[in-house]
């Protein structure tokens, strides 16, 4: 898979090139501002972009906001966001449109190779990856309405799937069954109100109202 970075630091953009050419992707291009990074997606139509959140010339949004519309002309490129402190309105607004091809993750994951080149491999074949930090900050924030229904354990669960978990993934880390798992979820897509239709679908609702979204 072909990936194209976005980020001003040079010496994170190194480690950021080593760490996806470890996991198998071939980096076409390193830019470091929104602008050169929106001409190299259209340039080299990669499988995914690894975004800083703020880079030149003002240092805010400017990754955000090329991410959209990378979103919005390039679908099939996905987009990983990296950033130095957590700002959960990003996550939100870039899932607002669509659930898939997105991540949204710390800095400081990238020293974790394994965990950091997951992300990226499930983000690139059209999954979603939320920093668990983001995730924690979203879950203080939301107590009240159809999710303060959850109990402690679903909400966990829905925490892992806000963060690109599968059902097997949720299972490992909470050491318990799949069937349990699937146990778990059924009862949150019900106590979130959501309407019947396939799981897919009800687990990307759940996900959304749990960011807030929808």
């Amino acid at each position: 898979m072909r990936a194209v970075i976005a980020e001003d630091s040079v010496l994170l953009r190194v480690g950021v090139v080593k760490v996806l050419e470890m996991a198998g992707f071939e980096v076409v291009a390193e830019v470091g501002d929104g602008e050169a990074l929106l001409a190299a997606v259209e340039e080299h139509r990669p499988d995914i972009a690894v975004v800083d959140v703020r880079m030149p010339p003002g240092f805010t949004d400017e990754g955000v906001r090329a991410a959209l519309v990378i979103r919005q002309q390039w679908p099939q490129t996905a987009v990983l966001l990296l950033s130095q402190y957590v700002e959960e309105r990003y996550a939100a607004d870039l899932l607002s449109a669509n659930t898939s091809r997105i991540g949204y993750l710390l800095k400081q994951r990238v020293a974790d190779v394994e965990e950091f080149a997951e992300a990226l491999r499930r983000v690139a074949a059209g999954g979603t990856a939320l920093d668990p930090q983001v995730v924690s900050q979203l879950l203080v924030r939301r107590h009240s309405g159809p999710l303060g229904r959850l109990t402690p354990r679903e909400r966990e669960v829905l925490e892992l799937m806000a963060g690109g978990r599968s059902n097997a993934g949720i299972a490992e880390q909470l050491v318990v069954s799949e069937s349990a798992v699937a146990k778990h979820i059924n009862s949150i897509f019900a106590k979130l109100d959501l309407p019947k239709a396939d799981a897919d679908h009800r687990r990307v609702l759940a996900v959304l109202r749990f960011l807030g979204v929808a």
